[in-house]
C-alpha cells in the first residue's frame, strides 16, 4: 500500500506539527500535492521546508475556528481530493474547572471547524463524484472522562457526525471516515494531561500519572497515526466509509 496517492491534492488542517505534520510527510512520500493550514506563518513555512515533496507545498495561514477563514480557504483551494480535518485543541478539565468560554472557543475550532469544512468540501466532491474526508477525532469520545469532559463530548459528537455523513456520502462516490487516536507523544498531549491532572489531583505536575497506563508501555507516535491516515485515504481502502477507527492499542477495553 505505497501508491495510489500520486498527484492527489491533500488538504491537512493543523498541518505544521504533531499528527498533521506527520501525515503530511507520509502523503508527500506517496507523491501527493499538499496544502497545509495553521495559525502561524513561520511554523507552516518550516513544516513545508521539511517535507520530502516533488511538488511545491501550498500553505494557508488562518484560524479554522473562524467561519470566514474556512470559507476563504475553500475559495482559494476549491479542488481538493482528500481533506484531513485535524486542527483542534480542547483543554483538559472537568465541568467546574472549565468556563463556558473554554467550551465555546475550543468547539469553534474542532467541532464547528470539522463540520463546516466537511460541508464545504463535501458539496464540491459530490458534484464531481470523487473525494475522501478523514476526521481525526480522539479516543475519549468512545470512553468519556469527567476530567476531559469538553473534549469527550466534542469527540462523541464528531464520531456521530462522521458516521452519519459517511453512510450517505457513498451515494456520491465520496468516502467520509474518522480515526480515534489515543494520546500521542506531542506537546498538545502533555497540555491535555496537565489539565486532567489539575482536575483529578489538583496538581498539573502529576500529569505523567495520566498516561502511565498506556498500552505497550508508551504513548502512540504521530507517525503511527499518520501511516493509518494515508492508508485509509488511499483507493486501496475504497470500501471504507461511515466508520471511525479506534486506534488506541486496546486501551478502551482495559479495566
Amino acid at each position: 500500500m505505497q501508491g495510489n496517492l500520486e498527484n492527489k491534492t491533500v488538504l491537512i488542517t493543523g498541518g505544521s506539527r504533531g499528527i498533521g505534520l506527520a501525515s503530511a510527510k507520509c502523503f508527500a512520500e506517496r507523491g501527493a500535492k499538499l496544502i497545509l493550514t495553521g495559525r502561524t506563518s513561520s511554523d507552516l513555512k518550516k513544516a513545508a521546508e521539511r517535507l520530502p515533496c516533488d511538488h511545491p507545498v501550498e500553505i494557508f495561514v488562518g484560524d479554522m475556528g473562524l467561519e470566514a477563514e474556512r470559507v476563504a480557504l475553500t475559495k482559494r483551494f476549491p479542488d481538493v481530493d482528500i481533506l484531513i480535518n485535524n486542527a483542534g485543541s480542547i483543554p483538559g478539565g472537568d465541568l467546574f474547572s472549565l468556563g463556558i468560554e473554554d467550551w465555546q472557543a475550543s468547539w469553534q475550532l474542532k467541532v464547528f471547524g470539522y463540520i463546516h469544512l466537511t460541508r464545504l468540501y463535501l458539496k464540491q466532491m459530490k458534484e464531481r463524484s470523487d473525494g475522501v474526508i478523514v476526521n481525526i477525532i480522539g479516543d475519549l469520545g468512545r470512553s468519556p472522562r469527567w476530567d476531559y469532559i469538553c473534549g469527550s463530548t466534542a469527540n462523541a459528537g464528531l464520531i456521530a457526525f462522521t458516521e452519519a455523513v459517511g453512510a450517505r456520502s457513498v451515494d456520491w462516490n465520496v468516502r467520509v471516515l474518522g480515526i480515534n487516536p489515543t494520546q500521542t507523544s506531542t506537546d498538545r498531549a502533555v497540555l491535555v494531561a496537565k489539565g486532567r491532572a489539575r482536575s483529578l489531583y489538583g496538581d498539573e505536575n502529576r500529569w505523567p500519572e495520566i498516561v502511565a497506563d498506556a498500552p505497550f508501555g508508551r504513548l502512540c507516535s504521530p507517525e503511527e497515526v499518520a501511516r493509518l491516515v494515508t492508508t485509509v485515504s488511499s483507493p486501496d481502502m475504497a470500501y471504507l466509509s461511515g466508520t471511525v477507527i479506534d486506534f488506541d492499542g486496546g486501551k478502551s477495553k482495559r479495566f
